[in-house]
Order: C-alpha cells, then sequence, then structure tokens
C-alpha cells in the first residue's frame, strides 16, 4: 500500500478500530497513525473495566431488573442537564445512543463475539431525586473480558483486514498537522518518533527521527481526551467544581495529551464544551505504577463512612457510588483535595472492587472459578494487596490508632481529631438498632440489598463499625483522579465535524472522547457510567458507515 489512502484514522484505539472495521467492511483502504508503538494497540480501552450500559438487557430481567427506553432517556436528560445553544448536538446524540443502547447494542455486540457477566452493576445511584441525576436502575454490564475482551473483536477484524491489503498501520507517527486543500481535508502530516519498546502503557520516547505525510479522501481523529495532560485539565476546569485540585494522580495513560484538539481546531473544527469533564473522587495511587501518577479507582458499595479531610461526613446524598461530580465539587469547596473512605473488614471484603482490567484477574482471565473464589474467600486479592501495600490504606483495630496515622499520612497539621470522628461513627453505628433510620445512607444501603446483585456481592449486611467483631477498621485515603473528556470536537449524527457557523468541515470526522463521545459532549455535565466505551463504539461505527460511504 502507497502512503495514500481512502481514509487515515488518526488513533489506534477503541473507537478508531471500530471505524476502521466498518471501513474496511465497506472495502475501502485505510492508514491508522498512532504516536504510540504497536503494543499499545487498543489504547485507554484495554485497562479499562469494560462496564457497557445497556437498557432493558436480558441480563437486567434474569435479575429482576424492570428497564425501558424511556426510562433511560428521562435517566440521561436529567443527568446531563442540557441548557446550552451549542448542546443541538449533543443532545440529538444523546437521543441516538439511548436508542442503540435499548436496541441492538447488544445484539451487535454479541453478534461480534462480546460475552457479559450475569451480575449487572449499579453505577451513580444519583442525587435523590427522580427527575435528577442518576441510574434509576442497574445497567452497568461488566464484559466478560474486561477491557481486552472488549477491544479482541475490533482488533480482530482490523488485523484481517491487515491482511487482507485493506488497513495499514503506522505505528510511533505523531500527526502535528490536518492537510486542507482550501477548506477540504486532504490528509495529514507530522513526525515520525523512534521506534520503542516499552511495555504497554509505559510513557514512550518522543524523540524525533523523521517525518511523515499522509493523503486520503477523509481524516478520522480518534485521538482520546486530555487526562494525561493535567495542565490542560487545569486550564478547562469549570469553576462550578471550584479550584483546580493542587494535586491530581492519573487515571489514564500518559500519552491521553489532547494534543489532537487544537490540531482539529486548527484545521476548521468546533471545540464546544471545554469546560465539561468527568473526574474521579475515590483515586488511590498505584503501588506498582505502569505510567505518570499512576491511579486506580476504588468502585465502592454504599457502606463506607466518607469523611473530609477535617473528618466532618460528607453531605446527603455524597454516599459512594451516589454522584461523582456533586462529591467533586463538595470536597474542592472544603479548600482541600482528597477525603477519606473509613470501613471494616466485613465491608471491604464484599464491596471494594478495583477499576482497570489489571486489577480484575479473575473477571479479564475469563475464569469461573477464580470469579466464584473472590465472592467466597474473603478479600480480593488485588484489594489486598493495595491494604498490604498502598501509601493510601490504613488498618488498625484501634480508632485512636487508626485517627493518627491518617494524620501521619496526611502531613503538616493534624486535621483529624479523634473525638470528632468516633462521635461520627458512633452516631451512624446507633442507626441500627432498628430496621429503620433517621441516616439516609443506612436507609439507602438497606435499599441496595432489596436488588438482588447488590444483596449477592456488592453490599455488606448492615453492622456496627466500631463492633470489634467487624474489624479492623481501615481507613482509605481518596484523591482525585483524572479521566475522562465530555466536551470536545462538535459533530453530527454523521460523526462529521462541524465549524464555528455549524458545518461539516469537508472530509474531517472525530469519534470518541476527542468527539465529547458524540456530538460534542452527549453526557452533558455527568455521565451515567458504562457510556465511555459505548460512545466509543457507537461514534466510531457511525463514522466508519458515514466515511465509507463517502469516499466511495
Amino acid at each position: 500500500m502507497a502512503d495514500d489512502a481512502d481514509v487515515i484514522i488518526v488513533g489506534a484505539g477503541l473507537a478508531g478500530l471500530v471505524a476502521a472495521a466498518e471501513l474496511a467492511d465497506a472495502g475501502r483502504k485505510i492508514i491508522i497513525v498512532d504516536q504510540e508503538p504497536e503494543q499499545s494497540l487498543g489504547g485507554q480501552a484495554f485497562w479499562s473495566f469494560g462496564g457497557l450500559f445497556l437498557v432493558n438487557s436480558p441480563e437486567q430481567r434474569r435479575m429482576r431488573i424492570r428497564d425501558s427506553h424511556d426510562l433511560a432517556l428521562e435517566d440521561w436528560m436529567g443527568t446531563a442537564a442540557f441548557d446550552r445553544p451549542e448542546d443541538f448536538w449533543p443532545r440529538k446524540w444523546a437521543e441516538a445512543y439511548v436508542g442503540f443502547a435499548a436496541g441492538e447494542k447488544r445484539s451487535w455486540l454479541v453478534e461480534r463475539g462480546l460475552k457479559f457477566f450475569p451480575v449487572v452493576g449499579w453505577a451513580e445511584r444519583g442525587g435523590g431525586n427522580a427527575s435528577g441525576h442518576g441510574n434509576s436502575v442497574p445497567r452497568f454490564h461488566i464484559t466478560w473480558g474486561t477491557g481486552p475482551g472488549v477491544i479482541e473483536p475490533f482488533v480482530l477484524r482490523v488485523r484481517e483486514a491487515q491482511k487482507r491489503g485493506l488497513i495499514q498501520f503506522k505505528f510511533r507517527h505523531r500527526v502535528n498537522e490536518i492537510i486542507r486543500s482550501g477548506k477540504t481535508v486532504t490528509g495529514v502530516r507530522g513526525d515520525v518518533l523512534e521506534p520503542s519498546s516499552v511495555e504497554r502503557g509505559h510513557k514512550s520516547s518522543r524523540a524525533v527521527t523523521g517525518d511523515f505525510e499522509f493523503h486520503a479522501q477523509a481524516v478520522i481523529v480518534a485521538s482520546g481526551g486530555i487526562g494525561g495532560n493535567h495542565e490542560l485539565v487545569r486550564k478547562n476546569w469549570p469553576e462550578r467544581l471550584g479550584a483546580p485540585p493542587r494535586r491530581m494522580i492519573t487515571g489514564v495513560p500518559d500519552h491521553v495529551d489532547g494534543r489532537m484538539l487544537a490540531i482539529s481546531e486548527a484545521a476548521g473544527g468546533s471545540i464546544i464544551n471545554r469546560d465539561r469533564m468527568w473526574h474521579y473522587v475515590e483515586g488511590i495511587k498505584n503501588w506498582a505504577p505502569i505510567w505518570t501518577e499512576h491511579a486506580i479507582r476504588i468502585l465502592p458499595g454504599p457502606s463506607s463512612l466518607w469523611l473530609d479531610a477535617r473528618g466532618r461526613r460528607l453531605p446527603v446524598p455524597l454516599y459512594p457510588g451516589f454522584d461523582t461530580l456533586a462529591t467533586l465539587s463538595h470536597i474542592m469547596g472544603t479548600g482541600l483535595d482528597y477525603s477519606w473512605f473509613i470501613l471494616t473488614k466485613k465491608i471491604i471484603q464484599k464491596e471494594f472492587a478495583l477499576s482497570g482490567s489489571e486489577q480484575n484477574p479473575d473477571l479479564t482471565g475469563k475464569s469461573w472459578r477464580q470469579v466464584l473464589g473472590r465472592a467466597t474467600s474473603g478479600i480480593p486479592g488485588p484489594v489486598k494487596a493495595f491494604m498490604e501495600k498502598g501509601e493510601d490504606f490504613i488498618v488498625e483495630a484501634d480508632l485512636s490508632k487508626l485517627v493518627a496515622r491518617m494524620n501521619a499520612l496526611a502531613g503538616g497539621e493534624p486535621l483529624l481529631d479523634v473525638a470528632q470522628v468516633e462521635r461520627e461513627i458512633r452516631a451512624r453505628d446507633m442507626q441500627l438498632d432498628n430496621p429503620f433510620s433517621k441516616d439516609a445512607q443506612i436507609t439507602a444501603l438497606r435499599g441496595a440489598r432489596a436488588y438482588l446483585g447488590d444483596r449477592l456481592i456488592r453490599t455488606a449486611r448492615p453492622h456496627k463499625m466500631l463492633d470489634p467483631a467487624n474489624g479492623p477498621l481501615i481507613a482509605v485515603r481518596l484523591n482525585i483522579l483524572t479521566r475522562k473528556t465530555l466536551g470536545g470536537l462538535q459533530t453530527d449524527l454523521d460523526s462529521r465535524v462541524l465549524d464555528a457557523e455549524g458545518q461539516p468541515v469537508p472530509g474531517l470526522y472525530a469519534v470518541g472522547e476527542v468527539a465529547g463521545f458524540g456530538g460534542g459532549g452527549v453526557h452533558g455535565y455527568a455521565a451515567l457510567e458504562g457510556t465511555f466505551l459505548g460512545g466509543c463504539i457507537f461514534s466510531g461505527r457511525s463514522a466508519g458507515r458515514a466515511a465509507g460511504k463517502a469516499v466511495g
């Protein structure tokens, strides 16, 4: 294949692979360029937990969950809270995506080889009102094989197309410019980087050994977001979330640098909703890091007691797993950029999971034996490793010793008073003497156990934290973890990039996170979870099909 093609795809992550597979099915010739080495094929999605948002699925119905398109759309719109003129296309994408999730999404993925774990997770449970933020029902479907299982069928399809001569990979090619002839996009040019043998996810060299220029009838930008670029995160940080954190840890590899946003903008694309972003508040520093400041997110059940840096309990309804961005805003309003979980051995055994394919070897390795072991053999191995080796975990049987070590870990002036912390825990424990309670978190966790999935594997039986029989006590320092860009290049439903006047830039498409997962921000202000990988798949499919017709 010469250095010309029908379509050039910038980025070999999930969205780019889906677009390439669709283009190859249409018989088009494609060049895929990526600044990372070949061993990083699949991008961020490889490292994910593999969660996908599905509506009225067989898995839900088997778990006695009644879901529907209308309920999911109500939840999406209440969460997105679209309120800007530029939300026209994001709203259209939201409507289309919920239709996809309630329609052919599952069958289309199953046809390509995906399988799903039978227990559906309940993420982002909401802010307490039926019309507001959150999932009314569990919708988080874990892919059997986690992130690697999500990318596998698309990698296979693309590799098959490569053997047929339809696809050419250009790894270690960093795009610096999108070429135009008049207003029409006709190719890309940039730097050839030196070869790199670093393992997947590790930071690779940026030493330049040459340059390149490729030409095509269309360019699809599939380069991801800004989560690895703390400078860009802080630059775009919204005032509504308080001041940017002084310290953040990183939930994505170093190559998630946001470079292609400015490059696409220079080619005529319009970027909208720059201030919409998605960062987690339950970050812990990885004791065995792969990328710079490598963060892991705790996927908590609803029972842990959540305290701010001064030992004050977070207000209703900021409980674990309920409302990510409202919790982030509250924490940043305290003037400090971290918080604490306090829990027991019984809670961590049943409720703690860690996000990421590498932290879930049972699900990633597709081992039912190991999955059953997770449910029956106590604290999961990866969680236990963090308890023993992670700098953010403290385990003590005695509360006063626990609080002393929490203060020591935070450093500087001791902010936690053991008497105050004990009052918070004791008041909470007293609410368990009756089957009813004024404590909304106690009510919520009892409600969670009414859902079979939570009762089986996700929510511990309510118990008193200060009872030694339930110990030892565990404290976890929670840090701000960078993750997703919710805004991006504005696109229509064919994933064509739009200019400042709302007109398509001829020959330019954008998919995945760089396009706000569709339209320049399909999620609006907040996400329902399981929708990032799905947004990559849906927008990549849209662009591949549309570009395949346009260059025919």
